[in-house]
């Protein structure tokens, strides 16, 4: 069983910074695609991802501003975020893909929320 824990959200002022963290409990966690979505009210969106290999995608909303990484050593995927808009206001949860010959497995954290506002 694999259980993703996120930290780092928290109140900020319009155009600060946040780095999300999520940590995976578990031995797939290097072989798992790692991505972040984000649930505002009537609107949830996947904000960025970072694949197995290291390759990293982003939402339109967020590119430029937004960083995603992973650490395979410490089993978390962190999410670097900067020039924060209200619009960016929402919960965030990370989330883990695993794929092997049985199928493809999908785990969720349990959120974290982020308040852009002055």
């Amino acid at each position: 069983q694999v259980q993703l824990v996120e930290s780092g959200g928290g109140l900020v002022q319009p155009g600060g910074s946040l780095r999300l963290s999520c940590a995976a409990s578990g031995n797939i966690f290097s072989r798992s695609d790692m991505t972040w979505h984000r649930q505002a009210p009537g609107q949830r969106e996947l904000v960025a991802g970072i694949g197995s290999g290291g390759t990293t995608n982003y939402a339109d909303s967020v590119k430029g501003r937004f960083t995603i990484s992973r650490d395979n050593a410490k089993n978390t995927v962190y999410l670097q975020m900067n020039s924060l808009k209200p619009e960016d206001t929402a919960v965030y949860y990370c989330h883990a893909r695993y794929s092997s010959w049985l199928g493809a497995f999908d785990y969720w954290g349990q959120g974290t929320q982020v308040t852009v506002s002055s």
